[in-house]
C-alpha cells in the first residue's frame, strides 16, 4: 500500500510503501476485544472500598427495646437500611489485571494498524519539528491539513521531542507516542494516526 508523504505545510513531498506486514494483516476483531479489555483491566486502580455493617464504628448498642415502643425491630444503628450504616456488598480493593501474552498484544496492534490503513487514517509527515514550545504552531499545522477542531489524532514519534509535545499537548484530542511504546488501545483509541518518517521507520524496525 502506496500512501503520500507530506510536509507540515501540508505539501506532498514523496511516496512511501507502507510495510504489507504490519498494515496489511488479516482484522481479527475477537483478539482485539480480548487485548483491549485487558489493557483497560491492568489500568484499573482497583482501590474502591466500602465498609461492611460489621466494619463500620459504632452501633454496638441496642438503638431501643425490642418490643412495645411501636417502632420496628433494630438491632444497630449500622444496619444497611440506616443512614451511616454498612455497606451490602459494596466494593473491597482488588486486582483487576489479565495477564496477556506478548504475542497477542503484537498481533492485535497488526490488525489495529491495518484496521486503520484500511480505513485511510494514517497520515505520514516526513519531520514534525517545532524550534520553540508554542501551541499556534502546532495548530497551524493542524490546519494545514484540514483536521477538524473535535478530531482525535494520536502523534507517533521516534522519540517525544519536548518542543513538539509542549505545543500539542493543550490541544484537545491530541496525544503523542512513539513507535516502540505504540499499542492497540492507542491506535483504537484515536481517529487518525500521525507518523513521522523516523516514527515509522521505528515502528518497522519493532514489528519487523
Amino acid at each position: 500500500m502506496e500512501v503520500a508523504v507530506y510536509s507540515k505545510d501540508g505539501s506532498i513531498v514523496g511516496k512511501r510503501e507502507l510495510s504489507p506486514s504490519i498494515f496489511e494483516q488479516k482484522v481479527n476483531e475477537s483478539l482485539i476485544s480480548e487485548v483491549i479489555r485487558a489493557y483497560m483491566a491492568n489500568a484499573r486502580r482497583g482501590t474502591a472500598s466500602t465498609k461492611k455493617r460489621g466494619e463500620v464504628r459504632g452501633g454496638g448498642r441496642k438503638p431501643w427495646r425490642q418490643k412495645h415502643t411501636g417502632r420496628a425491630r433494630a438491632g444497630s444503628t449500622r444496619s444497611p437500611i440506616w443512614k451511616g450504616g454498612g455497606v451490602t456488598f459494596g466494593p473491597k480493593p482488588r486486582d483487576y489485571g489479565i495477564n496477556i501474552s506478548k504475542k497477542k498484544k503484537r498481533l492485535a496492534l497488526l490488525s489495529s494498524l491495518s484496521l486503520k490503513a484500511k480505513e485511510s487514517k494514517v497520515l505520514i509527515i516526513d519531520e514534525i519539528a517545532i524550534e520553540h514550545p508554542k501551541t499556534k504552531a502546532f495548530h497551524d499545522m493542524l490546519k494545514n491539513f484540514g483536521f477538524k477542531e473535535s478530531a482525535k489524532l494520536l502523534f507517533s514519534l521516534e522519540k517525544i521531542d519536548g518542543s513538539v509535545y509542549k505545543s500539542g499537548r493543550n490541544i484537545p484530542g491530541v496525544s503523542f507516542t512513539t513507535g516502540s511504546d505504540l499499542n492497540a488501545l492507542a491506535v483504537l483509541s484515536s481517529g487518525t494516526i500521525v507518523f513521522s518518517s523516523k516514527g515509522l521507520d521505528s515502528l518497522e524496525k519493532r514489528l519487523g
